[in-house]
């Protein structure tokens, strides 16, 4: 028996007003901080000892990562991939959510945020938003940078990663992986074997740990939010 441990990085200061943030490496809020300590402090409760850290190459789960593990006192080196960096809104990124649903519609930026295969257009490699112009991301291939990305696009980087690195440490090492909404989505796709129409309804609180348990064969045995208080519905699996 092993867990892996899921956490959408604490609220971000784009959280909080509102945008669309997708690759842009904005940090947390005092309030999203304090979210990640409250994980620390529930999977240091349920004396979980974890061998394999990961996180995003994005500031807030970096830190996300880096406050759990001073609650954890836990001094193992954290490993970074990019495969794991929230999903790329394209034209979207960095525009308020409320504004455009009512430029837009409600509907179609639901479709936006939600439908399995719908791009919003591609962001221009001049806008400062853009990965490419972003120090964060300056040691990836420029042609694995995207322009705009789908919740499916998400889902077959996260997932490729998910299968070569770490598939197959689950049945005998407990992980934790600090990540965002849309990456633990397409984890969450494939490890409950939900549908298109399932994962465009599952959401993923910020900040609160979701702890999978898995037998030798990887399969899952349980899960649950340790938070109960701030937990979302989980899709049946």
């Amino acid at each position: 028996m092993s867990y892996l441990i899921l956490v959408r990085h604490g609220q971000s200061v784009w959280n909080l007003e509102k945008k669309f943030t997708g690759w842009v490496d904005v940090d947390l809020t005092e309030n999203g901080k304090s979210e990640a300590r409250k994980a620390g402090k529930l999977i240091k409760s349920n004396n979980i000892n974890i061998d394999i850290y990961y996180s995003s190459f994005q500031l807030r789960a970096k830190n996300t990562l880096k406050l759990i593990k001073e609650i954890l006192q836990d001094k193992k080196i954290s490993y970074e991939a990019w495969q794991l960096n929230e999903r790329h809104y394209g034209s979207l990124t960095g525009l308020n959510k409320d504004e455009m649903k009512i430029k837009l519609g409600e509907k179609k930026v639901h479709q936006f945020r939600r439908s399995w295969d719908l791009r919003p257009d591609p962001l221009d490699k001049n806008n400062p938003y853009h990965p490419i112009n972003i120090e964060t991301y300056k040691e990836i291939p420029i042609n694995l940078i995207p322009d705009t990305e789908s919740l499916k696009d998400t889902y077959e980087r996260v997932l490729e990663f998910y299968k070569q690195k770490l598939e197959n440490k689950t049945s005998n090492n407990n992980i934790l992986i600090s990540a965002h909404g849309n990456s633990i989505r397409a984890l969450c796709k494939y490890l409950f074997k939900l549908d298109e129409n399932q994962i465009s309804k599952l959401e993923i609180p910020t900040g609160n740990p979701l702890l999978i348990n898995l037998d030798k064969e990887k399969k899952i045995i349980d899960c649950k939010y340790l938070d109960k208080e701030r937990a979302k519905d989980l899709v049946v699996f």
